[in-house]
């Protein structure tokens, strides 16, 4: 089955009503999309679709992992993905122009004489946005073993550096603090 095909949803056959998708997304779903901040994504994405006559209200849960760089440390740091994202889709007689013209993100049209849904694109932007958007493990866990420890130690001495350079800078003008005009 091609990548496309597994993200396409016939809802024309579908009743009224509340039907459910899941979907397991892996490193291999991202290679369609290029190069990702990101490795080793193993995702769950359960899609709630409720279908009325005029719209769709799509509800996507995103539960998963996926390893990152720290932005302390560089060192790789296993995520938590978690998140829910709902998009409703609107059935109309010129999508293209809605579109264009629509600015809440959370909405879509989609042509009255479509038969399928492709929510590829819609789990591929919803998984980024799951991702943290601070990277960096807590302060409890810094230092651990999943830390680079050199880099830890450099931040540290820079640290010291900079404090012992502020002191300096306002040393001289402490005399001036307590005095009367």
């Amino acid at each position: 089955m091609n990548h496309r095909r597994a993200y396409e949803i016939a809802f024309v056959g579908l009743k009224p009503g509340v039907h459910s998708f899941e979907y397991q997304v892996d490193s291999k779903f991202f290679t369609h999309y290029g190069d990702q901040d990101f490795s080793n994504c193993k995702a769950s994405i359960k899609l709630q679709l409720e279908k009325n006559n005029a719209f769709m209200l799509l509800t996507f849960d995103v539960d998963g992992r996926a390893d990152v760089n720290c932005d302390r440390c560089g060192n790789s740091l296993n995520m938590q993905l978690w998140d829910e994202f709902k998009v409703t889709v609107k059935m109309v007689e010129d999508p293209e122009t809605m579109n264009n013209q629509e600015e809440d993100p959370d909405v879509f049209y989609l042509a009255r004489t479509e038969s399928h849904l492709y929510v590829g694109d819609w789990i591929y932007e919803f998984i980024n946005l799951s991702i943290p958007m601070q990277r960096m493990c807590s302060e409890e866990e810094m230092g651990g073993p999943q830390c680079n420890k050199e880099v830890l130690e450099k931040l540290k001495k820079m640290q010291e550096d900079v404090n012992k350079e502020n002191n300096t800078v306002w040393k001289g003008l402490e005399k001036f603090k307590n005095m009367e005009e």
